[in-house]
């Protein structure tokens, strides 16, 4: 795993901790959170604040997250929001962490300079027991202060501060004026700086947890499913339409179509589509030829076409199938309709623009493992497994793809491969802003949502 950390490809862009007093801070959180203290003077840390060195000081991967929900969080700098998210027991807790530090960026600001923010993204399941209970994580809400309570404070002293500009007799109330003179003691002026921080609401419903071995949740769509990695009985008899597994193609091609969540990549344009297919197919080329033990080390697009003749008739059928389609692309032909037999159904498919994209292409890069590069960009995690099972030659070649063709321009291949990010319409946007949930001081806050017109609500004939 060595060759990935050296090319940035693992624990990269994490903040580094070193100077003693922010050691120091961190340990005063820590044992605030947890009761426990790190010896380190060094380590690095992601946008939760967990370290994979403390990690593995303290023998507890999960020091931040136990039973793998209601994660704590240590902010340090708010610099820390451009940092991955690792051990992620759920696919929307970096975005929910990362709106949270955008959204009250200056009043993190301001309190980090004076101690460690210290909160905890808050459901009402503190235990995964089975997984029915993954299906009442419906609302995530984040709660956060400082180690020294600053932020407390600061909303006892506005309290204060409006009896005293409001009651008859604050003006002569010295017992009053007296608690105002010690809070600001400890909250500096909150006038010219305001800690307060917005109490904010997350919905949780189609997301991905590594719970149970791996589960796609789907329950904000029309045709509600639950997508299991592997076959398993733990799955059944939950509330939702479908259960299946990443092998049932049939079923999880008609899920994603009737729920209209992925488009043909060949929306794209018909050069840009035959390009990135071009790509996929080099991936399967590589992939044979370092099983058969080829030398895959600064190998060239000449090479590649060599290697295609040489293991032409060892191709999988997906390389066969995608060829074909290619093929037709390049000749300006109309592309003819591949259904789920065919093995190359899932390599042509990307992700529709509406707001669980991430989470479609997730689950899209699990269902055509030989594109590592889609597998490494949506599904670290998976990308990681598989990694290890790989050759060599098949690991040099990958991670000197990935440094040199992904890491240099990440937002321009995401946009290439899968398009512009959904608009903020198309957010899942159910924040409380003081007013209660998607309501703002003058009534309900308005979103564009799903079509709402009435469908047959009996289940699919699949």
């Amino acid at each position: 795993m060595m060759r990935l950390v050296k090319n940035g490809l693992m624990y990269g862009n994490l903040m580094e901790v070193s100077s003693p007093s922010l050691v120091n801070r961190y340990n005063r959180a820590l044992e605030h959170l947890t009761g426990r203290r790190t010896s380190l003077q060094e380590f690095h840390i992601d946008i939760s604040g967990f370290s994979p060195e403390i990690g593995d000081e303290l023998g507890d991967p999960l020091y931040l997250n136990p039973n793998g929900c209601n994660r704590q969080f240590i902010l340090l700098n708010v610099a820390q929001k451009s940092a991955p998210l690792l051990n992620a027991h759920f696919s929307t807790s970096r975005s929910i962490l990362r709106r949270f530090i955008d959204d009250n960026e200056e009043q993190l600001f301001a309190l980090s300079i004076r101690d460690a923010v210290v909160g905890e993204l808050v459901n009402t399941v503190f235990s995964i027991a089975s997984p029915a209970d993954l299906f009442d994580i419906r609302t995530i809400d984040v709660e956060a202060d400082t180690v020294g309570g600053h932020v407390e404070a600061g909303g006892e002293l506005t309290e204060k501060i409006d009896r005293f500009m409001n009651e008859p007799d604050g003006w002569w109330d010295d017992v009053l004026i007296a608690e105002m003179v010690e809070l600001s003691k400890h909250t500096g002026d909150i006038i010219r700086t305001p800690i307060a921080l917005r109490p904010q609401s997350f919905e949780q419903g189609n997301f991905y947890t590594r719970h149970y071995g791996g589960l796609y949740i789907f329950q904000d769509v029309k045709r509600t499913a639950c997508i299991s990695e592997k076959q398993q009985d733990i799955v059944d008899n939950l509330p939702v339409k479908h259960v299946m597994t990443l092998q049932d193609r049939r079923e999880v091609a008609s899920f994603l179509s009737r729920n209209k969540l992925v488009e043909p990549i060949t929306r794209a344009g018909s050069e840009r589509a035959e390009s990135i297919l071009r790509q996929k197919l080099d991936f399967i080329v590589v992939d044979t030829a370092a099983n058969s033990g080829e030398d895959l080390s600064n190998v060239s697009r000449r090479d590649l076409r060599s290697l295609k003749r040489k293991y032409h008739r060892q191709l999988p059928d997906e390389y066969h199938a995608l060829e074909r389609v290619v093929r037709q692309i390049s000749k300006g032909t109309k592309t003819p309709r591949i259904t789920h037999e065919n093995p190359a159904f899932f390599y042509l498919l990307r992700s529709g623009n509406h707001r669980d994209k991430q989470l479609v292409n997730m689950l899209l890069s699990q269902l055509t493992p030989l594109d590592f590069r889609q597998l490494f960009i949506c599904h670290k995690d998976a990308f990681y497994a598989q990694y290890q099972s790989w050759s060599e030659a098949k690991k040099t070649y990958c991670a000197q793809f990935l440094a040199e063709e992904y890491v240099v321009d990440k937002v321009g291949t995401r946009t290439e491969l899968f398009g512009p990010e959904p608009g903020m319409s198309d957010e899942h946007d159910h924040s409380d802003y003081g007013f209660g949930r998607n309501q703002g001081p003058w009534g309900a806050i308005p979103r564009d949502d799903d079509d709402d017109d009435d469908d047959d609500d009996e289940d699919d004939d699949d």
